[in-house]
């Protein structure tokens, strides 16, 4: 099945590309077309913009087109950066890209104590047929914390402050194993594999 992977996020792509069975998915992905224009998160949710950009990407390239929304909630800043965390930094004019982010979540929470630095990566995954019709979509969570530093160097996005008490580690100092087995896009992938296994066509399926 020939799949574009509706981002333009190297890490995305390898995180995608390293779950994503080769055998029955030929993958691209919008690094391709690098001067295409971008198209435009209007949404309020993560479904939404999800779903927004995988109809778009398919009717542009006449394919189809698995498309992610993810974010960061931390409970303390009343589950933001949300939908703007790949442009938390922008949005408050504090610079722009992961570190800007990253300072400025870390600026946000200075005053804020341990117990009250929970927080959650969200993603949500929608697939679009060439038409521009959602057939499918997916979504999950991983459960965590900020710390007031960053450590590892593995990921990207939030990845460095992002500490998951079971490991005793961030998911920046996870393999990429690790990482892809207990993730929020990892986890929303096998679900939404699961799902194109049992709801899509063999005609699909082997083009």
């Amino acid at each position: 099945m020939k799949l574009l992977i509706a981002t333009k996020n190297s890490g995305k792509v390898s995180e995608f590309r390293e779950m994503l069975d080769a055998k029955k998915y030929q993958c691209s992905d919008l690094r391709a077309f690098p001067d295409a224009a971008d198209v435009e998160e209007t949404g309020h949710t993560f479904r939404t913009n999800a779903c927004i950009k995988a109809s778009a990407y398919a009717l542009r390239h006449d394919q189809w087109a698995l498309a992610d929304d993810s974010g960061l909630e931390v409970n303390a800043l009343a589950q933001k950066p949300g939908v703007h965390s790949a442009r938390w930094a922008t949005v408050h004019n504090a610079g722009a890209g992961d570190a800007d982010n990253n300072a400025l979540v870390l600026a946000q929470l200075k005053s804020t104590t341990s117990p009250d630095r929970s927080a959650r990566f969200v993603c949500v995954l929608a697939l679009s047929d060439p038409s521009g019709k959602i057939i499918l979509t997916s979504r999950a969570t991983l459960e965590g914390r900020i710390l007031d530093a960053p450590r590892g160097d593995n990921g990207f996005g939030y990845d460095p402050l992002f500490f998951l008490e079971e490991f005793g580690k961030t998911t920046a100092q996870l393999t990429a194993d690790e990482k892809n087995a207990i993730s929020h896009r990892g986890k929303a992938l096998q679900s939404m594999c699961e799902l194109m296994k049992f709801a899509l066509p063999d005609s699909v399926t082997r083009l």
